[in-house]
Protein backbone atom coordinates (compact mmCIF):
# COMPACT_ATOMS: atom_id res chain seq x y z
CA UNK A 1 0.00 0.00 0.00
CA UNK A 2 1.81 3.51 -1.11
CA UNK A 3 2.31 6.29 1.25
CA UNK A 4 -0.66 8.47 -0.44
CA UNK A 5 -3.52 5.60 0.09
CA UNK A 6 -2.21 5.99 3.77
CA UNK A 7 -3.29 9.35 4.34
CA UNK A 8 -7.14 9.13 4.65
CA UNK A 9 -8.69 9.16 8.01
CA UNK A 10 -12.31 8.52 8.89
CA UNK A 11 -14.08 9.65 12.01
CA UNK A 12 -17.53 9.50 13.85
CA UNK A 13 -18.18 11.46 17.05
CA UNK A 14 -21.32 10.12 19.34
CA UNK A 15 -22.52 11.07 22.67
CA UNK A 16 -24.99 9.24 25.00
CA UNK A 17 -26.32 10.10 28.21
CA UNK A 18 -26.26 8.00 31.37
CA UNK A 19 -28.76 6.23 33.16
CA UNK A 20 -29.54 6.06 36.71
CA UNK A 21 -31.60 2.02 37.93
CA UNK A 22 -34.78 2.57 39.24
CA UNK A 23 -35.00 -1.21 39.63
CA UNK A 24 -30.89 -1.84 40.41
CA UNK A 25 -29.42 -4.38 38.48
CA UNK A 26 -26.55 -5.71 40.95
CA UNK A 27 -25.21 -9.29 40.50
CA UNK A 28 -24.18 -11.40 37.80
CA UNK A 29 -24.87 -15.56 37.00
CA UNK A 30 -22.10 -14.91 34.21
CA UNK A 31 -19.18 -12.54 35.26
CA UNK A 32 -17.62 -13.00 31.27
CA UNK A 33 -20.79 -12.47 29.02
CA UNK A 34 -22.27 -10.36 32.29
CA UNK A 35 -25.50 -11.59 32.55
CA UNK A 36 -27.70 -10.19 35.50
CA UNK A 37 -29.40 -12.05 38.44
CA UNK A 38 -32.68 -9.88 37.73
CA UNK A 39 -34.09 -7.65 34.90
CA UNK A 40 -33.28 -3.70 35.77
CA UNK A 41 -35.47 -0.60 34.23
CA UNK A 42 -33.64 2.24 34.47
CA UNK A 43 -34.17 6.29 33.32
CA UNK A 44 -31.98 7.78 30.97
CA UNK A 45 -30.95 11.06 32.01
CA UNK A 46 -30.72 14.24 29.77
CA UNK A 47 -27.39 13.94 27.44
CA UNK A 48 -27.44 18.09 27.58
CA UNK A 49 -26.44 17.46 31.24
CA UNK A 50 -24.80 14.19 31.75
CA UNK A 51 -23.23 12.51 28.98
CA UNK A 52 -20.14 10.73 27.36
CA UNK A 53 -19.03 12.06 23.81
CA UNK A 54 -16.72 9.74 21.99
CA UNK A 55 -14.81 10.04 18.88
CA UNK A 56 -13.52 7.01 16.97
CA UNK A 57 -11.06 7.16 13.66
CA UNK A 58 -9.51 4.50 11.58
CA UNK A 59 -6.64 5.11 9.05
CA UNK A 60 -4.60 2.79 7.68
CA UNK A 61 -1.85 4.48 8.94
CA UNK A 62 -2.94 3.62 12.71
CA UNK A 63 -0.37 0.83 13.78
CA UNK A 64 -2.29 -0.25 16.75
CA UNK A 65 -5.88 0.50 18.62
CA UNK A 66 -5.13 2.94 21.41
CA UNK A 67 -7.59 5.02 23.53
CA UNK A 68 -8.04 8.01 25.46
CA UNK A 69 -10.29 8.87 28.48
CA UNK A 70 -10.78 12.73 29.50
CA UNK A 71 -7.24 13.76 28.09
CA UNK A 72 -5.52 10.86 29.34
CA UNK A 73 -4.56 7.28 27.68
CA UNK A 74 -6.72 4.61 28.57
CA UNK A 75 -5.18 0.90 28.03
CA UNK A 76 -7.22 -1.12 25.93
CA UNK A 77 -5.84 -4.22 26.97
CA UNK A 78 -9.17 -5.15 29.17
CA UNK A 79 -11.22 -8.03 28.14
CA UNK A 80 -14.40 -5.93 27.51
CA UNK A 81 -13.07 -3.63 25.74
CA UNK A 82 -11.38 -6.29 23.61
CA UNK A 83 -14.75 -8.51 23.40
CA UNK A 84 -16.66 -4.92 22.22
CA UNK A 85 -13.86 -4.25 19.50
CA UNK A 86 -14.05 -8.22 18.36
CA UNK A 87 -18.56 -8.33 18.18
CA UNK A 88 -18.31 -4.98 16.06
CA UNK A 89 -15.50 -5.74 14.27
CA UNK A 90 -16.95 -8.98 12.98
CA UNK A 91 -20.60 -7.22 11.96
CA UNK A 92 -18.88 -4.55 10.35
CA UNK A 93 -19.88 -4.12 6.47
CA UNK A 94 -18.18 -2.72 3.24
CA UNK A 95 -17.91 0.77 3.09
CA UNK A 96 -17.71 3.55 0.50
CA UNK A 97 -16.54 7.13 -0.18
CA UNK A 98 -16.32 7.78 -3.64
CA UNK A 99 -15.67 11.19 -2.68
CA UNK A 100 -12.95 10.75 -0.85
CA UNK A 101 -11.72 8.00 -2.73
CA UNK A 102 -12.09 5.24 0.33
CA UNK A 103 -12.96 1.82 0.33
CA UNK A 104 -12.94 -0.46 3.47
CA UNK A 105 -14.66 -4.12 2.38
CA UNK A 106 -15.99 -6.54 5.09
CA UNK A 107 -12.73 -8.19 5.82
CA UNK A 108 -10.38 -5.46 5.38
CA UNK A 109 -12.07 -3.85 8.86
CA UNK A 110 -10.71 -6.61 10.66
CA UNK A 111 -6.63 -5.50 9.95
CA UNK A 112 -7.82 -1.54 10.51
CA UNK A 113 -6.87 -0.11 13.91
CA UNK A 114 -8.73 2.64 15.98
CA UNK A 115 -8.29 5.75 17.83
CA UNK A 116 -11.01 6.17 20.80
CA UNK A 117 -11.11 9.61 22.52
CA UNK A 118 -13.73 9.64 25.47
CA UNK A 119 -14.99 12.16 26.97
CA UNK A 120 -17.12 12.18 30.72
CA UNK A 121 -18.68 15.82 31.38
CA UNK A 122 -19.23 14.34 34.89
CA UNK A 123 -17.65 12.35 37.76
CA UNK A 124 -16.17 9.22 36.40
CA UNK A 125 -16.60 6.15 38.46
CA UNK A 126 -18.10 8.01 41.11
CA UNK A 127 -21.48 5.99 41.41
CA UNK A 128 -22.74 8.12 38.19
CA UNK A 129 -22.69 5.23 35.76
CA UNK A 130 -19.84 6.55 33.63
CA UNK A 131 -19.09 2.98 32.12
CA UNK A 132 -22.78 2.56 31.61
CA UNK A 133 -22.49 5.45 29.28
CA UNK A 134 -19.16 5.34 28.05
CA UNK A 135 -19.59 1.66 26.37
CA UNK A 136 -22.65 2.57 25.38
CA UNK A 137 -21.04 5.72 23.14
CA UNK A 138 -18.11 3.41 21.96
CA UNK A 139 -20.08 0.26 21.00
CA UNK A 140 -22.63 3.16 19.36
CA UNK A 141 -19.98 5.30 17.42
CA UNK A 142 -18.19 2.19 16.47
CA UNK A 143 -21.24 0.38 15.19
CA UNK A 144 -21.48 3.89 12.42
CA UNK A 145 -17.87 4.29 11.98
CA UNK A 146 -17.81 0.27 10.45
CA UNK A 147 -21.13 1.01 8.79
CA UNK A 148 -22.71 -2.13 10.85
CA UNK A 149 -26.42 -2.71 10.01
CA UNK A 150 -27.62 -4.06 13.33
CA UNK A 151 -30.27 -2.57 15.36
CA UNK A 152 -30.50 -1.17 18.49
CA UNK A 153 -31.45 -4.53 20.64
CA UNK A 154 -28.03 -6.58 18.66
CA UNK A 155 -26.07 -3.09 19.72
CA UNK A 156 -26.95 -3.39 23.38
CA UNK A 157 -26.27 -6.78 23.57
CA UNK A 158 -22.91 -5.82 22.66
CA UNK A 159 -22.41 -2.62 25.14
CA UNK A 160 -23.81 -4.87 27.97
CA UNK A 161 -20.86 -6.68 27.82
CA UNK A 162 -18.85 -3.91 27.91
CA UNK A 163 -20.62 -2.82 31.25
CA UNK A 164 -24.34 -4.00 31.66
CA UNK A 165 -25.98 -1.17 32.62
CA UNK A 166 -24.46 0.38 29.12
CA UNK A 167 -26.90 -1.58 27.08
CA UNK A 168 -29.47 0.44 28.93
CA UNK A 169 -28.16 3.70 27.51
CA UNK A 170 -28.90 3.34 23.64
CA UNK A 171 -32.54 4.29 24.28
CA UNK A 172 -33.79 7.45 25.45
CA UNK A 173 -36.42 8.00 28.46
CA UNK A 174 -37.23 4.27 30.10
CA UNK A 175 -35.32 1.54 29.91
CA UNK A 176 -35.65 -2.37 30.79
CA UNK A 177 -32.81 -4.73 30.99
CA UNK A 178 -33.97 -8.25 30.31
CA UNK A 179 -32.19 -10.88 32.14
CA UNK A 180 -32.70 -13.17 29.45
CA UNK A 181 -32.34 -17.05 30.12
CA UNK A 182 -30.34 -18.25 27.22
CA UNK A 183 -26.41 -19.23 28.84
CA UNK A 184 -24.79 -17.15 25.66
CA UNK A 185 -26.81 -14.40 26.78
CA UNK A 186 -28.13 -13.75 23.03
CA UNK A 187 -31.72 -12.99 25.11
CA UNK A 188 -30.06 -10.37 27.62
CA UNK A 189 -31.14 -7.30 25.92
CA UNK A 190 -32.14 -3.42 26.57
CA UNK A 191 -35.51 -2.61 25.01
CA UNK A 192 -36.90 0.99 25.60
CA UNK A 193 -40.45 1.48 27.42
CA UNK A 194 -41.43 4.86 26.88
CA UNK A 195 -39.34 7.09 25.30
CA UNK A 196 -38.18 10.75 26.30
CA UNK A 197 -41.03 12.30 25.09
CA UNK A 198 -43.60 10.23 27.46
CA UNK A 199 -43.16 12.19 30.75
CA UNK A 200 -41.51 15.32 29.57
CA UNK A 201 -42.67 17.27 32.87
CA UNK A 202 -40.61 14.40 35.20
CA UNK A 203 -37.68 15.86 36.20
CA UNK A 204 -34.28 14.63 37.93
CA UNK A 205 -32.08 16.82 40.21
CA UNK A 206 -28.94 15.15 40.31
CA UNK A 207 -26.93 16.21 43.34
CA UNK A 208 -22.64 14.95 43.66
CA UNK A 209 -21.99 15.62 47.34
CA UNK A 210 -18.26 13.87 46.21
CA UNK A 211 -16.62 13.39 43.02
CA UNK A 212 -13.86 10.79 44.47
CA UNK A 213 -14.01 7.80 42.81
CA UNK A 214 -15.75 4.31 44.72
CA UNK A 215 -13.84 2.36 47.19
CA UNK A 216 -15.11 -0.54 46.02
CA UNK A 217 -15.98 -1.07 42.18
CA UNK A 218 -18.94 -2.52 41.02
CA UNK A 219 -17.61 -5.24 39.20
CA UNK A 220 -16.06 -6.52 42.73
CA UNK A 221 -19.17 -5.30 44.56
CA UNK A 222 -21.90 -7.72 43.01
CA UNK A 223 -18.97 -10.40 43.34
CA UNK A 224 -18.60 -10.05 46.77
CA UNK A 225 -22.54 -9.64 47.08
CA UNK A 226 -23.47 -12.81 45.23
CA UNK A 227 -20.94 -15.00 46.68
CA UNK A 228 -21.52 -13.71 50.58
CA UNK A 229 -24.84 -11.77 50.61
CA UNK A 230 -28.25 -14.08 52.13
CA UNK A 231 -30.65 -10.99 51.71
CA UNK A 232 -29.28 -10.80 47.97
CA UNK A 233 -30.28 -14.56 47.17
CA UNK A 234 -34.00 -13.58 48.50
CA UNK A 235 -34.19 -10.21 46.45
CA UNK A 236 -32.77 -11.22 43.13
CA UNK A 237 -33.14 -15.03 42.55
CA UNK A 238 -35.51 -16.57 40.05
CA UNK A 239 -37.40 -18.36 43.55
CA UNK A 240 -37.79 -14.76 44.70
CA UNK A 241 -41.06 -12.24 43.99
CA UNK A 242 -39.37 -8.91 45.29
CA UNK A 243 -37.34 -7.55 42.24
CA UNK A 244 -40.38 -9.17 39.37
CA UNK A 245 -43.34 -7.63 41.76
CA UNK A 246 -41.35 -4.59 41.23
CA UNK A 247 -40.81 -4.42 37.82
CA UNK A 248 -44.31 -5.26 36.81
CA UNK A 249 -45.23 -2.23 39.09
CA UNK A 250 -42.44 -0.14 37.72
CA UNK A 251 -43.48 -0.39 34.56
CA UNK A 252 -47.24 0.22 35.18
CA UNK A 253 -45.89 3.30 37.36
CA UNK A 254 -44.25 4.61 34.00
CA UNK A 255 -47.12 3.92 31.91
CA UNK A 256 -49.31 5.55 33.84
CA UNK A 257 -46.90 8.69 34.60
CA UNK A 258 -48.04 7.60 38.10
CA UNK A 259 -45.23 9.68 40.60
CA UNK A 260 -46.23 8.79 44.14
CA UNK A 261 -45.66 5.25 42.88
CA UNK A 262 -42.88 5.62 41.01
CA UNK A 263 -40.99 7.06 43.76
CA UNK A 264 -42.22 4.94 46.57
CA UNK A 265 -40.86 1.74 44.20
CA UNK A 266 -37.76 3.86 43.33
CA UNK A 267 -36.53 4.57 46.85
CA UNK A 268 -38.02 1.07 48.42
CA UNK A 269 -35.57 -0.58 45.58
CA UNK A 270 -32.77 1.52 46.26
CA UNK A 271 -32.64 0.94 50.24
CA UNK A 272 -32.77 -2.81 49.62
CA UNK A 273 -30.11 -2.38 47.37
CA UNK A 274 -27.89 -0.64 50.11
CA UNK A 275 -29.14 -3.75 52.69
CA UNK A 276 -27.54 -6.08 50.33
CA UNK A 277 -24.58 -3.91 50.22
CA UNK A 278 -24.69 -3.87 53.79
CA UNK A 279 -25.22 -7.15 54.06
CA UNK A 280 -22.08 -8.46 52.24
CA UNK A 281 -19.03 -9.25 53.42
CA UNK A 282 -16.96 -7.38 53.95
CA UNK A 283 -19.92 -4.66 53.97
CA UNK A 284 -19.69 -2.15 51.30
CA UNK A 285 -21.14 1.63 51.69
CA UNK A 286 -21.83 3.59 49.13
CA UNK A 287 -23.70 6.25 50.85
CA UNK A 288 -21.59 8.98 52.62
CA UNK A 289 -23.17 10.69 55.69
CA UNK A 290 -24.28 13.42 53.10
CA UNK A 291 -26.41 11.17 51.60
CA UNK A 292 -27.50 9.39 55.07
CA UNK A 293 -29.07 13.14 55.75
CA UNK A 294 -30.25 13.79 51.89
CA UNK A 295 -32.39 10.02 52.14
CA UNK A 296 -33.74 10.19 56.01
CA UNK A 297 -34.98 14.23 55.08
CA UNK A 298 -36.88 12.70 52.15
CA UNK A 299 -39.01 10.36 54.32
CA UNK A 300 -39.17 13.07 57.18
CA UNK A 301 -42.53 14.58 57.50
CA UNK A 302 -42.79 18.15 56.06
Amino acid sequence: MGEESKKWVLTVTAQTPTNIAVIKYWGKRDENLILPINDSISVTLDPEHLCTTTSVAVSPSFDQDRMWLNGKEFSLAGGRYQRCLKEIRSRACDYVDEKKGIKITKKEWENLHVHIASYNNFPTAAGLASSAAGFACLVFALAKLMNVKDDLGTLSSIARQGSGSACRSLYGGFAKWIMGKNDNGSDSIAVQLADEKHWDDLVIVIAVVSSRQKETSSTTGMRDSVETSMLIQHRAKIVSEVVPKRIVEMEEAIKNRDFPSFSRLACADSNQFHAVCLDTLPPIFYMNDTSHRQALSAFSPS
